[in-house]
C-alpha cells in the first residue's frame, strides 16, 4: 500500500503518522519538541519514530515521500527560519538534514499553509475555492486558499496572520517581538495570559488564583469554564472577540467562502465557537453578513495536522 510521512513540527509537540490517499493515519505517535534543543538529536528522535510506525504495520508500504508542516517554513528554501516558538534559532536548514537521514522525496511548508492543503484533499476544503484555515495551538497560524489555489507567497512564508498588531498601542509581545500581535492572545498560550490578565482586572472568586502560570492548562480552563468560573468564561469572551475582529479583517482580504478552524484552543468547544461566532457577525462589513462560515476542520481532530503535513506529498499522486 502507498502511504505518505506527515511531520507536524509544532513548538510543544512533534506529531508523526502515516497517511493513506484518503487521508487516514494508520498509525500515529508524538514526542515533545522542546525536549531536543539540538538539531540533530531531535531529527534522529524522529527518524527512529518513523521506523517505529513502519514496523506497526502488518504489511510493507510503499513510502511515496515524506511531508513536513513547521512555523515559519520555507517551502522554496526548505528551511525553518526564526520560528517563535521553536528553540532552534535563526535559518535551519532542517529538509537538507532530514534528507541526510531519511532520503525519500519531501516537502515542506508554513504548518498552517499544510494544514489548509490538507483540508483541500481530504477535509472541509474539499468543495470550496475560496478559505482560510486557522491553526490554534501554541501560536496563531493561518493557510490561504483563493481561487482554488493555496496562497504561498513569493519566499514561502504567506498567511503570517498570527504576528498582525491588533492592538495598535500598548498590547502583548509575540513570539517575534510584534507587540499587540494576534498569537499573543488568540492561542493556547494567548489563553492562559488572558487569564492572567482576567485575575488582576476581577475580583470574582477563581479556581486560578491558586495556580501558578506554568501550571496552567486549556483543559483546566474549559473545565472551569463547565463549572461557571466568571474568570474562565470571561477569558473566553476576550479572546472570541480578538479573533472575531481579527477574522472579520480578514474577510475583506480574500473574501472565504469559510474560516475552518482546527488545533487545542478549538476543543473547548461552545465556549469559545458560540461568543466568536456572535462577535464575528458584529464585525463583519455589511457586505460580507451571512455569507462567511466559521466551521471546525473535516479532517479527524488528532491527526488533522499529520494529514495536512502529509498532503505535501498526496498533492502530487492525485
Amino acid at each position: 500500500m502507498d502511504l505518505a510521512i506527515g511531520i507536524d513540527i509544532g513548538g510543544t509537540k512533534t506529531k508523526i503518522g502515516l497517511v493513506d490517499k484518503n487521508g487516514d493515519c494508520l498509525v500515529k505517535t508524538f514526542f515533545r519538541t522542546k525536549e531536543f534543543p539540538k538539531l540533530e538529536d531531535y531529527l534522529a528522535k524522529a527518524k527512529e519514530a518513523v521506523d517505529t510506525l513502519i514496523t506497526e504495520l502488518d504489511f510493507e508500504p510503499n513510502i511515496l515521500g515524506c511531508g513536513i508542516g513547521a512555523p515559519n517554513a520555507s517551502s522554496k528554501r526548505g528551511t525553518i527560519e526564526n520560528a517563535a516558538n521553536l528553540l532552534w534559532k535563526g535559518r535551519v536548514p532542517i529538509l537538507e538534514k532530514f534528507k541526510e537521514i531519511m532520503p525519500v522525496p519531501m516537502r515542506i511548508m508554513n504548518d498552517a499553509s499544510a494544514a489548509a492543503l490538507g483540508e483541500m484533499l481530504f477535509g472541509s476544503g474539499r468543495n470550496m475555492t475560496d478559505f482560510i484555515a486557522i491553526t490554534l495551538g501554541t501560536g496563531f497560524g493561518a493557510g490561504i486558499v483563493a481561487n482554488g489555489q493555496l496562497i504561498d507567497g513569493y519566499d514561502g512564508f504567506a498567511g503570517e496572520l498570527g504576528h498582525v498588531d491588533m492592538t495598535i498601542g500598548d498590547g502583548r509581545l509575540t513570539g517575534l517581538g510584534v507587540r499587540g500581535g494576534l498569537e499573543a492572545y488568540v492561542s493556547a498560550t494567548g489563553l492562559k495570559r488572558t487569564i492572567m490578565h482576567m485575575l488582576s482586572k476581577y475580583m470574582h472568586d477563581s479556581r486560578f488564583r491558586s495556580i501558578a502560570y506554568n501550571d496552567l492548562h486549556g483543559e483546566d480552563i474549559t473545565e472551569a469554564a463547565e463549572e461557571g468560573d466568571i474568570i474562565a468564561i470571561k477569558a473566553f469572551d476576550y479572546t472570541a472577540k480578538m479573533m472575531a475582529q481579527a477574522l472579520a479583517n480578514f474577510t475583506a482580504f480574500t473574501q472565504p467562502e469559510a474560516f475552518v478552524l482546527m488545533g487545542g484552543l478549538t476543543n473547548s468547544g461552545k465556549w469559545i465557537l458560540e461568543p466568536l461566532e456572535k462577535y464575528f457577525n458584529e464585525y463583519l462589513l455589511e457586505v460580507y453578513k451571512g455569507k462567511v462560515k466559521i466551521i471546525e476542520s473535516g479532517m479527524p481532530n488528532k491527526t488533522a495536522a499529520i494529514c495536512g503535513a502529509a498532503a505535501l506529498i498526496w498533492e502530487k499522486h492525485q
